[in-house]
C-alpha cells in the first residue's frame, strides 16, 4: 500500500448518498488494487443530521472532520425540512462545516466537455474548450458580516441590513491561491470587484494589486463583477482564473456553471490554509448540484460530478495528480462512448442508472491504469 488517507464522507439528503455511493465503490476499487490506501468514515449532516440529531451538524462530527485528512460531501436539504428554525436549516450544517475548518477558498471549475457541448445554451464556438476556475472567498463579506438583522424603524417600517466587510489578511490569502493555481494552468487571473462603488472593492482591488508584485510571472486584470458576469456569456474563453469576493463569487460561479450545461458535472473544491509544519491543511469537496429530492432514490442521480470532486480530493489533499488525471480522463471517455444519466440525456446515447456510471467510470478507469502501466 503506498499511501493510507482518511476521507469523511458526510453524504447528505437527497442525491447526495446515492452520488457518494459510486465515489466508495470507486475508492475500493483503488483500495483493492494497491494504488492508494483510503479509509472512509461516514456521518451525517444537513437534514439527515436534524432527524438523527436535532441539528444540522454535530459538533463530534465537525471533530472527525478535522482529524481527517479531507472531507467529502454529498448534497443537503429538502422540502422536508422548509418549516425548521433558520439557525438549524439543513444549509447552516454547510457553512458551520465551512466556517469551523476555516475552508475560504472556494474553487468551482467550469469545463465543457466536447460530448455535452450541445447541452450548453450558448453557441458550440463559443463554449468548445472552455475551461474555466473560479476561485471565490467564502468565510467573509457579506454573508459573515456584522452587523445583520432586520429591525423595526420608529415609524414602523422594518430595514433588514447585512454588512460587507474584508481585511487585507482575508483578501490576500485567497489571493495567494488564486495566483498559485493560475501557475499551473495559463497563467492568467482576473480579479473581480465594484471598487468603483464599493470600499470593500476598493480594498480588494488595491490589495490583490499589490500582492501581485510577488507573482509578476502571472498576468493580473482587473473587472467589475457586473462587467465579468456578462463576459462570461460574450467571450468566456477570455478567463482562465477568476478570484473574487463571497457574494460576486456565489453569483459568478453559478453563471459559469450553466455555461457547461449541466449542474449534474460540475465539482468543487473549499480549501483552508496550508499549516508551515506540517504542510496540511483543511479542505473539503462537494458537488455543485443540489439535493434534486424529487428524483432520490431512483436511480436517476448523475454522480460524475461527486466522483469528479473526488478527483479533486485526489489532486490538491492526497498529493496522487496521476490517479485525479486518470479518473478525469474516465468520466470523459465514459461521455464520448455515449453513456448518460438522464440529466444529460441526448440523442443516438444510452440512458443508464447512478450505479452503472460508477461502474462505466470504474472500467474506463482500469483500462487508463492498465495502458500507463
Amino acid at each position: 500500500m503506498k499511501d493510507t488517507h482518511k476521507i469523511m464522507i458526510l453524504a447528505g439528503d437527497g442525491i447526495g448518498p446515492e452520488a457518494m455511493a459510486e465515489v466508495g465503490k470507486i475508492a475500493n476499487w483503488l483500495n483493492s488494487r494497491g494504488d492508494i490506501g483510503l479509509e472512509l468514515e461516514h456521518d451525517l449532516v444537513g437534514g439527515a443530521s436534524i432527524d438523527a440529531n436535532g441539528v444540522p451538524v454535530t459538533d463530534a462530527t465537525i471533530a472527525k472532520c478535522k482529524e481527517a485528512d479531507a472531507v467529502m460531501l454529498g448534497a443537503v436539504g429538502g422540502p422536508k425540512w422548509d418549516g425548521v428554525d433558520y439557525n438549524i436549516r439543513p444549509e447552516a450544517g454547510l457553512l458551520k462545516v465551512r466556517k469551523d475548518l476555516d475552508l475560504f477558498a472556494n474553487l468551482r471549475p467550469a469545463i465543457v466537455f466536447d460530448a455535452l457541448i450541445d447541452a450548453s445554451t450558448l453557441k458550440p464556438e463559443i463554449v468548445k474548450g472552455l475551461d474555466i476556475l473560479i476561485v471565490r472567498e467564502l468565510t467573509g463579506g457579506v454573508y459573515f458580516g456584522e452587523p445583520r438583522g432586520i429591525e423595526t424603524l420608529p415609524n414602523g417600517e422594518k430595514r433588514g441590513f447585512n454588512t460587507q466587510t474584508y481585511t487585507t489578511s482575508e483578501i490576500r490569502r485567497v489571493a495567494e491561491v488564486a495566483f498559485d493555481l493560475a501557475r499551473k494552468r495559463s497563467k492568467k487571473v482576473t480579479s473581480c470587484e465594484k471598487a468603483n462603488v464599493m470600499e470593500s472593492g476598493k480594498l480588494w482591488r488595491e490589495v490583490v494589486t499589490d500582492l501581485h508584485k510577488n507573482h509578476s510571472d502571472i498576468e493580473l486584470s482587473h473587472m467589475y463583477a457586473d462587467n465579468c458576469a456578462m463576459q462570461l456569456l460574450r467571450n468566456p474563453r477570455q478567463f482562465d482564473v477568476i478570484v473574487t469576493d463571497n457574494l460576486f463569487g456565489d453569483i459568478l460561479s453559478d453563471e459559469a456553471s450553466m455555461l457547461t450545461g449541466s449542474l449534474g458535472m460540475l465539482p468543487s473544491a473549499s480549501l483552508g490554509a496550508e499549516d508551515p509544519e506540517t504542510g496540511k491543511r483543511y479542505a473539503m469537496y462537494e458537488p455543485v448540484h443540489g439535493s434534486a429530492p424529487d428524483i432520490a432514490g431512483q436511480g436517476k442521480a448523475n454522480p460524475l460530478a461527486t466522483i469528479l470532486s473526488f478527483a479533486m480530493c485526489l489532486r490538491y489533499s492526497l498529493n496522487r495528480g496521476d490517479l485525479a488525471d486518470k479518473l478525469e480522463q474516465a468520466a470523459q471517455d465514459v461521455l464520448n462512448k455515449g453513456l448518460r444519466t438522464p440529466d444529460i440525456m441526448a440523442e443516438n446515447c444510452t440512458q443508464i442508472s447512478t450505479s452503472d456510471m460508477g461502474d462505466a467510470v470504474i472500467d474506463q478507469l482500469g483500462e487508463l491504469i492498465k495502458e500507463a502501466a
